[in-house]
């Protein structure tokens, strides 16, 4: 008798060993028939409290709108360019050759460019080369197909130019920066920033009354005179392409 319950005894206690093994090997096997979406649920339920606000939320909202804005501006400034040269190109008859920008100069940024015309379409020396918006500076010599514009922004570059508002002339010199120099003629002058800046109506060397500059910053305590800082209208660093006021000869 018992001899008979000893082994049904020790088979007990042997399946009570085993048992915890069975059940994790059967918990295991969930798992892996679920791919881990039970510990994935449990994860995210114990985390909840951890998850980002809404103050971060706000932030990525915040950028994503910022991104939209400078996507915008991007796109005002590809348009503000095309309408430019749609500009130049209804404006391009009779004496003006319009030329496309084919090169610039690396280490001097603020002097000269290289336009892909030249003598076979009429342009000569000293012509004025115009961008969108107002004068950028002369030619400065030619090849049959190709032509080197001086840029009023050159060092050693110097034009005549008329204050429209106070009636007053000036001599605009390149300083080999975005921005030219102007030196006035007298000490008395009422010039201030936004003024405009273009050529002189009674120019023979340059085309009359075409816009250059805006007035920056005025130095009334110049020597011998008054000096102002300009900002051409037409930009140098950003034109593709431009027109040639071809002389009559």
């Amino acid at each position: 008798m018992g001899l008979s319950q000893r082994p049904q005894g020790s088979r007990l206690r042997s399946f009570q060993r085993l048992w915890p093994w069975v059940i994790l090997l059967a918990v295991l096997g969930l798992v892996r028939l679920s791919k881990g979406a039970g510990f994935a649920d449990a994860f995210a339920l114990l985390s909840r409290p951890f998850w980002p606000g809404s103050a971060q939320r706000e932030w990525v909202q915040s950028a994503v709108r910022q991104n939209d804005v400078s996507r915008l501006e991007l796109l005002e400034q590809d348009n503000a360019r095309l309408r430019g040269l749609l500009e130049l190109d209804q404006l391009s008859a009779g004496d003006r050759v319009q030329a496309a920008v084919i090169s610039r100069t690396p280490s001097g940024w603020w002097q000269q460019l290289e336009l892909g015309k030249g003598s076979f379409a009429g342009i000569a020396k000293d012509d004025a080369v115009i961008g969108p918006g107002g004068l950028i500076g002369r030619v400065q010599s030619v090849t049959p197909s190709t032509s080197r514009v001086r840029l009023l922004t050159a060092p050693g570059s110097r034009i005549g130019v008329w204050l429209p508002r106070t009636r007053q002339h000036g001599l605009l010199a390149g300083l080999g920066t975005a921005r030219p120099q102007l030196q006035f003629l007298d000490k008395d002058v009422q010039v201030q920033p936004g003024d405009l800046v273009s050529t002189s109506p009674a120019s023979t060397l340059l085309p009359p009354n075409l816009p250059v500059a805006v007035v920056q910053t005025v130095n009334l305590r110049g020597v011998p005179a008054p000096t102002a800082l300009v900002q051409l209208i037409a930009p140098p660093d950003a034109i593709d392409w431009v027109q040639v006021q071809v002389q009559v000869r």
